[in-house]
This record gives structure tokens, C-alpha cells and sequence, in this order.
């Protein structure tokens, strides 16, 4: 079900929302033959996963470079680009994805979705730095490794957004034992429990 208040509250215009419909449709379509999404969190697409995303392009103001990491079935770098299409149609979107299949999928709901987006099929560690003004990724890694990931891609005055759950505070902690950063956690609005980590300033110990 589409939790049309939610996205209300996420300020979703009428244009995007119809992007986010076709997008919608492109994902059951190709879900069970890729398993981009679990079958039980199909059924929460649009707060779980689409809602979850939008709110991760509201944390900054719209940048020239904004490149996702493990992109996978599209969360949040696909529901970035489809937002950008009419909201920031000058910044470009970048997705770093290994995995053909889901590369396939993410350049085919891209095409008929109307968003613009480079899909990279490499490994996030192989792939060329990328001096990305925004950098995110969405249940990937723990934050030790996001914040190594965030070192090759990230320019030195960039920010990086990660979507943690309830154990965020741990997360934190445990990567301070290698990092120096600032993190600003942003409360979910999809999640009660969940933030959305807002980190600048990542070098390490």
C-alpha cells in the first residue's frame, strides 16, 4: 500500500509520485526473478523502502555529485535519481553495484522511470574514486566499512548519509576505534528506533 501521507509529509510532487508508480511496477515485475526486495517487505515497498529513501535525499540540500554505493534493488541511489529528475535535474547520480543482474535492473527502472543515472558494475573498493559531494549506501555494511568506502569516494568536504537501525549508537562507537568524523544522527521518519547518520569530515585514526 502506498502511504500517500507519508510522502505528503516528504513534500513528493505529483510528478515524482507518478515516476515512483512506474517505478513501483518495474520492481514487482523483476523481483522474482532477482529477489531485489524480501516477498514480505514487497508488501512495505512504499514506506519501507521508497518513503525510507526519500527521506534520506531530504537530510541535505541538492549537490552537484551524489553517487551510491551497493545500490542494489535501487535504495535509496535509484529513488535519489527518480527525485532529482524534477527536483535537481543538474546533479548527477552515480550507482556502484557488483552484481550484473541487479546493474540490468537498475538501468532499466532508471530508462522508465525518466531518471538519469550512471550505473557502475564493479566493486565498491575497485571502482575509480568517485569525489562525491554526497555519498550514501542503505543496508550495506556496518559503519567501520562504509566509513572505508567513504575515505575512496567521498571529496574532503562531502557528506555521507547512512540509514542505521536501533543499534546506530554501537555502530558509532565502535567505529570511532578507526575513524575521526562527525555524525549527526537525523531521527527516522519511518522507523521509530532508526536514523539516518549525517557524516562529514571522515579520516582515519
Amino acid at each position: 500500500m502506498m502511504d500517500k501521507q507519508l510522502l505528503e509529509q516528504l513534500h513528493v510532487s505529483r510528478e515524482t509520485l507518478e515516476r515512483l508508480e512506474t517505478f513501483d511496477a518495474v520492481i514487482r515485475k523483476w523481483n522474482p526473478r532477482i529477489n531485489l526486495v524480501s516477498r514480505a517487505s514487497l508488501d512495505a515497498l512504499w514506506t519501507r523502502h521508497i518513503a525510507d529513501s526519500v527521506q534520506v535525499f531530504r537530510c541535505v540540500e541538492p549537490a552537484e555529485k551524489w553517487v551510491d554505493i551497493g545500490s542494489g534493488g535501487g535504495f535509496p541511489g535509484l529513488i535519489i535519481a527518480i527525485l532529482a529528475a524534477d527536483e535537481a535535474p543538474e546533479m548527477t547520480v552515480t550507482l556502484i553495484e557488483s552484481d550484473q543482474r541487479k546493474s540490468a535492473f537498475l538501468r532499466t527502472a532508471a530508462r522508465e522511470c525518466g531518471a538519469k543515472v550512471t550505473v557502475l558494475t564493479e566493486r565498491i573498493e575497485k571502482a575509480a574514486p568517485q569525489n562525491a559531494d554526497v555519498l550514501s549506501a542503505r543496508a550495506l555494511a556496518d559503519l567501520s566499512m562504509l566509513l572505508g568506502f567513504s575515505e575512496r569516494h567521498l571529496k574532503a568536504d562531502g557528506i555521507a548519509l547512512f540509514p542505521k537501525g536501533e543499534q546506530w549508537k554501537k555502530e558509532v562507537d565502535n567505529a570511532r576505534e578507526q575513524w575521526r568524523f562527525e555524525a549527526e544522527p537525523v531521527k527516522s521518519l519511518t522507523e521509530p528506533e532508526a536514523v539516518i547518520l549525517n557524516i562529514r569530515g571522515v579520516v582515519r585514526v
